[in-house]
């Protein structure tokens, strides 16, 4: 009962505490620590933190704002960079001034009301701390991102080079679909989080229903350090649960805090039993806080503070702060939880590898010392006016205009011709920029994810993760091709790893391919307005694959006699599935095919791999394996077992039981609980399988795998059906084998297809 007493809660709650108090030395008993063996950190020997260093890093943070589409995240930038004073006047995504947010500074975002590519900017923040009262001033850069899962790759890179992100959901929606993806990518690239529970005065607002899905959804220990003072419209303030003290805005746009000691009466017991929920939390995942709950004490404000900064920091742990950006009311303590919260540059633990040392060699923790060799990720590229913009983290040492710098990958030394601060579109020169900070450079030649260097080290840093695209088009000029249309291909491809293009062998069609119909439209739309081309787009082609579902043996030998040497190459082996992608295995005893060969059968194997005979589309989870074979003294060469492995492959192709598998989309749709038979009847005849429905306040929120072919056309038949009122999205979750009939068809459009060619 020591853990009830300690909490300020009822004795009643004794089953409670009982359960969860082993949960708390069962931590305490399994820690776990690193060993030095994983990680080698030279550097921090080598140039150690000066006390400047300690100085700046205190104050600088890195931070990304992400959440589900439309839960506020460009509104909320918005604020932030009125409250911080980087910009006079407030624009709303949606306003009717035809300025736009600063954030969206795309033509088409703000047409569309939708962040497409992410925007960096950078903001002064001066805190009056609540324990010393001594006034402290933060650099805060921000990259605003977008919410749709189609630019999924904007948040990815983003995440990728920041040190804390805020996640922002909505009060009434809660967790969605997008905002599980939001946060693998933030486990991901280990990207401690606060979360910020937004638009607290929309009617039907209920922050604590949101937090327990942040627990149970997420699976994420979470708890609100702040409670709302009124509710919905009435929604005027919150009360700092850390601090004991109630916050309050006014003055235009509320400019102005007021924080006051005392709590209002009608929420003072609320609070208190909020607070005791948020001790509770940290006593699970901080072994302080526990211990003095144990030893039936109250932990003071700053304690408190301190817990929860080091469980953020240790991935342990979200705190939640509540607030509503389009009303202007609790942004201010946002801001002051992100300087208390998230991490410093010099607490994220960043990683390299010499490309000097062997593949499996520990890799090398960075410090973020001005003194140190320089090493920079570049994580975006973007057509500027002045040429390409590259943005750049720099994680060791300074970047300064008119160094040489190396690209890691290529080996190539440029000179860095510029170098800029970005704030959205606009750009501030600067000198030089020092570890912890983000900035873009001009005239540098280089693809997103290189390392760059001093050339002093060896040193290359991973890049981000990309996923595969989902969908395809086929694009056809309307007029006479100009060199404008392969000028904005090659430059959308070069800016973003998700969008590809390639010309169909067969057809001589362009095709691109991307994440999703909005993705590839938006590409279309600015290809006609930034490069004057103008485009049609035929039938969205889904993204199939092909395998084998059985371990089927080869023996195949490929013999061609011509006027001089002919070709000779027999192998043997056998071919199975695998989960996922293709391998090669080399099984060759005895020198029966020379070794100089082999590259030549792994080489027709994977072009073997790169179309069916069944579809026509990529064949996926094939494994081969190379265990017998001959080979001629003077006929044999690596051309002729190339075109071994490919005969080889196509002949017992079909006696592998081969099937097409077809992308399965995870859709979320959100619609008025009235509209709930129709919505599921919607789903149902698209093939989808239910995984999750539920109503609340009147609200219906339905999950289904659905396949993506089945998908086309579905946004009009949701508003035919919810008169307008439902909305979906959807994202990619796995390829699985399609029925009988779909098969059938693109067999036979496969097979029609090779006729006419004939």
């Amino acid at each position: 009962m020591l853990i009830c007493k300690a909490l300020g809660r009822p004795s009643g709650l004794g089953q409670l505490s009982s359960c969860r108090l082993p949960n708390v030395l069962s931590r305490w008993a399994s820690t776990t620590v690193q060993t030095s063996s994983t990680v080698v950190a030279p550097e921090a020997a080598k140039h150690p933190l000066t006390p400047d260093d300690h100085r700046r890093l205190a104050f600088q943070r890195n931070i990304g704002v992400s959440a589900h589409i439309d839960s506020g995240k460009t509104t909320l930038t918005e604020r932030i960079l009125y409250y911080t004073g980087r910009i006079r006047e407030i624009h709303e995504v949606r306003g009717r001034d035809n300025v736009g947010a600063k954030m969206d500074s795309m033509e088409l975002e703000r047409e569309k009301g939708i962040t497409i590519q992410s925007a960096a900017t950078f903001c002064d923040w001066e805190t009056v701390d609540a324990i010393s009262g001594e006034k402290n001033k933060y650099a805060i850069n921000i990259i605003d991102t977008p919410g749709h899962v189609d630019f999924t790759i904007e948040v990815e890179r983003a995440l990728r080079v920041l040190d804390g992100a805020i996640l922002v959901l909505c009060a009434v929606s809660g967790v969605q679909s997008q905002t599980t993806t939001v946060d693998r990518q933030m486990r991901r690239y280990n990207v401690p989080r606060i979360s910020f529970i937004n638009k607290m005065d929309r009617p039907g607002a209920n922050p604590w229903r949101v937090i327990e899905q942040i627990r149970s959804k997420l699976r994420m220990s979470a708890a609100a350090v702040q409670i709302p003072i009124g509710a919905e419209d009435e929604f005027r303030g919150v009360v700092d649960l850390v601090h004991w003290r109630s916050i309050y805005n006014e003055g235009h746009k509320g400019i102005d805090v007021v924080i006051k000691n005392e709590i209002p009466a009608e929420v003072e017991a609320f609070a208190k039993e909020k607070r005791a929920e948020l001790l509770y939390q940290l006593a699970e995942v901080d072994e302080e806080i526990g211990e003095i709950v144990l030893m039936d004490e109250v932990p003071t404000n700053e304690q408190l503070a301190a817990a929860i900064r080091r469980a953020t920091i240790g991935l342990k742990f979200s705190p939640v702060f509540l607030g509503s950006a389009v009303k202007n009311t609790a942004v201010q303590p946002l801001l002051d939880g992100v300087t208390s919260y998230l991490p410093t540059p010099a607490e994220s633990l960043v990683l390299a590898h010499d490309t000097e040392q062997p593949v499996d060699a520990p890799q090398l923790a960075l410090t973020p010392a001005a003194n140190a060799p320089l090493v920079g990720l570049a994580f975006k590229l973007e057509e500027g006016r002045y040429g390409q913009l590259t943005y750049m983290r720099v994680y060791q040492g300074t970047l300064k205009k008119a160094n040489l710098i190396y690209n890691a990958r290529t080996g190539k030394k440029v000179k860095v011709p510029r170098l800029v601060r970005m704030h959205s579109n606009d750009m501030e020169d600067v000198e030089s920029i020092g570890p912890g900070e983000i900035c873009a450079i001009f005239g540098v030649e280089c693809s997103s994810g290189d390392t760059f260097t001093d050339g002093t080290t060896s040193y290359s840093m991973t890049s981000m993760f990309v996923p595969d695209p989902v969908i395809s088009l086929a694009l056809k000029l309307d007029g006479k091709e100009t060199p404008n249309f392969s000028k904005a291909l090659n430059r959308f491809k070069k800016e973003d790893p998700t969008f590809r293009v390639h010309l169909d062998s067969e057809s001589k069609e362009t095709i691109i391919s991307g994440m999703g119909e909005l993705h590839l439209e938006i590409y279309v739309e600015r290809m006609r307005r930034e490069y004057n081309v103008a485009c049609t787009t035929g039938k969205p082609k889904v993204a199939f694959k092909e395998t084998i579902t059985k371990r089927t043996p080869f023996a195949y030998t490929h013999k061609k006699q011509t006027g001089g040497s002919g070709q000779f190459a027999r192998i043997a082996g056998y071919i199975e599935p695998i989960e996922d992608g293709g391998e090669f295995l080399d099984h060759v005893v005895g020198g029966v095919i020379p070794e100089q060969y082999i590259p030549g059968v792994e080489k027709g194997f994977f072009i073997a791999m790169e179309k069916g005979t069944l579809s026509g589309n990529p064949i996926n989870g094939v494994r081969m394996v190379l265990e017998d074979g001959s080979y001629h003294a003077v006929d044999s060469s690596e051309l002729a077992f190339r075109t071994a492995a490919i005969g080889a492959f196509r002949e017992i192709y079909h006696s592998a039981k081969p099937i097409v598998l077809e992308p399965i989309m995870k859709v979320e749709v959100v619609a008025p609980a009235e509209f709930q038979s129709a919505v599921i009847g919607s789903l149902n005849t698209r093939r989808g399988t239910i995984a999750d429905s539920e109503v609340h306040d009147g609200e219906l929120t339905v999950v289904a795998d659905v396949p993506l072919n089945d998908m086309f056309g579905y946004s009009n038949q949701l508003r035919g059906c919810t008169q307008g009122k439902g909305e979906f999205s959807m994202e990619y979750k796995v390829h699985a084998p399609t029925i009988a009939p779909v098969q059938k068809q693109l067999e036979e459009e496969y097979k029609k297809t090779l006729n006419q060619k004939k």
